[in-house]
């Protein structure tokens, strides 16, 4: 079995690394003698030049730092100030810079060249996510003529948000470079189509496979999904101490993103308090639970999300407020799996409201969670990358308050045999399209595209 090199913007640290990630690469690892390559999270004034050596894994992990400017440029600035903005539908927040563009390049070509003494003939590279685009033409650039396969995890722009790169050409012949692309969703093939045909040389074959910059290019859809097995079992076994206690017998609504602002959390929030106005009927039966880890403190806009968000949590709860019930809990740390997994099982509706998302996992632990016997509800936005599998949940438009005011309501009144039909139907999908079908299918379809 040839190698597996997988190579991600963050590398899992630890005596026992843990993620989703590590639960749908680590068999593949473990048995090819494969390597994991990433940043270490550290940021020093003299990182290494060459890759620091990890033990303690069922698989070799080789980490590199970066210095205080390359985090700046290449991390804060060009991956999450330009890439990720644009990629979620915000080109409002694009903040453009040209040292930006110099460091993405610049750190993808130092990960290369600390890369090249570790490859052999006949590996298969994997690389994960919009960080990394580049990385395979820097590694052609070397000399290296290994499978090379991109999977991004986030929404791929159209036309009009790829258009607002400063190097909207580059970017596409970075990803020619590549065997196969893979993406959440089919709406992703379909943005970069046109996005390509609009901004560069792209020749469209068939559906699946594009001519770039002169090199044959594959791409197609490769939904992720969890470790379901694993989740259900956490979530039945959940302690009683993890569980919520309501004095107004309320049921519970739940929502756990990242405070970014492609997640529509102040947009849950208004739809709510809509939604306590509109049916006073609901006030103290229904109770909301928002948990919200904060993430890229040192970006403005990240700090602006923040302030909005606790802004309307206060204005709710001071207008809806009584002595035993309290609207929203705004939680702004992040939790325990176990105690999610509990907390999932007891809310009798999941939002899942982003404005853009690659999948959203969240959707897919919540379904995982619940108890099949009287199970919750999903709401899922029709721009989560999950919304064109998950067809079974009540699919809303997240910007539209109403209609998420609507989805709540009848998520609350909805009869059981109607949530158990759902529910069987939407897990029934999450358990067959689990983490481990993901990697097998994209790893094979890596191969194939060879």
């Amino acid at each position: 079995m040839s190698r597996l090199i997988v190579v991600s913007n963050r590398l899992p640290l630890g005596d026992n690394p843990s993620g989703g990630l590590v639960v749908a690469l680590e068999d593949a690892l473990r048995s090819s003698g494969g390597v994991w390559i990433g940043f270490s999270g550290e940021v020093t004034d003299t990182p290494a030049t060459t890759l620091q050596d990890h033990p303690g894994a069922p698989f070799q992990r080789l980490s590199f730092d970066l210095s205080p400017q390359d985090h700046e440029d290449y991390y804060l600035g060009y991956s999450n100030s330009i890439l990720w903005p644009l990629c979620h539908g915000r080109p409002d927040l694009v903040r453009i810079f040209p040292e930006y563009v110099d460091g993405y390049r610049r750190v993808n070509g130092s990960i290369a060249d600390m890369m090249m003494p570790h490859l052999r003939e006949g590996d298969r590279i994997w690389v994960q996510d919009y960080h990394l685009f580049p990385l395979a033409a820097e590694l052609r650039a070397r000399g290296v003529t290994a499978a090379i396969g991109h999977f991004l995890h986030i929404p791929f722009p159209g036309p009009a948000d790829c258009g607002a790169l400063p190097n909207p050409e580059e970017l596409f012949d970075w990803l020619s470079h590549y065997d196969l692309v893979g993406f959440q969703a089919e709406r992703d093939i379909g943005a970069f189509a046109e996005s390509g045909r609009q901004l560069s040389d792209m020749d469209h074959l068939s559906d699946t496979e594009f001519r770039l910059s002169g090199r044959k290019l594959h791409a197609g859809a490769f939904p992720i999904g969890i470790d379901a097995k694993n989740f259900i079992a956490e979530a039945q076994d959940a302690p009683d101490e993890d569980r919520m206690r309501s004095l107004t017998g309320a049921k519970m609504m739940i929502g756990v993103d990242r405070l970014d602002y492609s997640k529509g959390i102040p947009h849950r929030f208004r739809a709510y308090q809509l939604l306590l106005e509109k049916i006073p009927d609901l006030q103290e039966k229904i109770s909301f639970l928002q948990i919200a880890p904060p993430t890229r403190g040192e970006v403005e806009a990240y700090q602006d999300i923040r302030e909005e968000t606790e802004h309307l949590a206060g204005r709710i709860n001071g207008q809806f407020a009584s002595l035993n019930w309290t609207p929203i809990r705004f939680i702004h740390r992040a939790m325990a799996r176990p105690v999610l997994a509990g907390l999932y099982r007891q809310a009798g509706i999941g939002l899942v409201t982003p404005l853009a998302d690659g999948m959203n996992l969240v959707a897919k632990e919540y379904v995982a969670a619940q108890d099949p016997a009287d199970p919750g509800v999903l709401i899922l936005s029709r721009f989560a990358g999950a919304a064109e599998t998950m067809t079974e949940a009540l699919i809303i438009n997240p910007h539209d308050p109403y209609d998420i005011a609507q989805a709540m309501a009848q998520a609350v009144r909805m009869s059981l045999e109607e949530r158990r039909e759902r529910h069987a139907a939407l897990l029934k999908g999450v358990v067959e399209q689990d983490i481990a079908w993901w990697s097998a299918t994209y790893l094979k379809a890596l191969d194939a595209a060879c």
